[in-house]
């Protein structure tokens, strides 16, 4: 089938770290770059769903997908972000889910400060909103408690984001990833790493940069990835 014709890389790392960015900046840097959560216009997470920006059906996410794919060079390697089989409310077909969870790994080591910035960034639309947050939230209840959901929710009211971004990090996103990308990604133990030092366009065509030199510096590595 056409997603297992090419060898992918999967760009990891925890929520807020960056890696739609540098999947953005590979693509500018001329990388062959498959962007999922833009085909299926969703972030993926929980608060993914981008306003004003309704998710496709999943007949016409598979199209564009296999169009996608259809534009690549299977000699040249593909970049991916780790995702689940679910993006909001379209799923990955298997063939390139198995094909992505077999390659290469780039863990993106962004540190907590910059995930705060980045997240308050891309999420202003819920932060400018505390009753749609507050909406999306609920369905953490059963997780964490009203006691904790409503702590968030009067922190984003209050317009302390930091606290808020920084508790929903450390509580909840990064414990869920840290058990999925090990279940699911199994090379994600030998990735390289790179570490951002500023979340502006520049700094990511430049760890972009990193992460192709070092992979050309490992052929080993992407060669088992095919």
């Amino acid at each position: 089938s056409t997603p297992k014709k090419f060898h992918y890389v999967v760009i990891c790392g925890m929520t807020g770290s960056g890696k739609s960015r540098l999947l953005a900046a590979l693509h500018a840097e001329g990388a062959q770059v498959l962007d999922l959560e833009q085909l299926a216009r969703h972030r993926g997470s929980l608060l993914g769903d981008l306003p004003g920006d309704p998710q496709p059906s999943q007949k016409a996410f598979d199209t564009d997908l296999l169009s996608a794919l259809e534009r690549f060079d299977p000699a040249r390697p593909v970049y991916v972000e780790s995702e689940s089989r679910k993006i909001g409310s379209v799923q990955v077909p298997d063939a390139l889910l198995d094909a992505m969870r077999r390659a290469a790994c780039v863990r993106v080591d962004t540190p907590q400060h910059l995930r705060v910035a980045l997240l308050r960034d891309e999420y202003v639309h819920l932060i400018e909103d505390p009753a749609s947050l507050a909406d999306k939230l609920s369905p953490l209840v059963p997780v964490h408690g009203r006691k904790v959901i409503e702590r968030w929710v009067n922190a984003a009211a209050a317009g302390d984001f930091a606290t808020l971004i920084d508790e929903l990090l450390l509580t909840h996103y990064d414990p869920t990833y840290g058990r999925s990308i090990m279940r699911n990604f199994p090379r994600y133990a030998e990735a390289i790493s790179v570490t951002p030092h500023a979340i502006d366009p520049a700094a990511f065509r430049a760890l972009a940069r990193d992460v192709e030199a070092q992979l050309n510096a490992l052929p080993a590595l992407m060669a088992c990835a095919s």
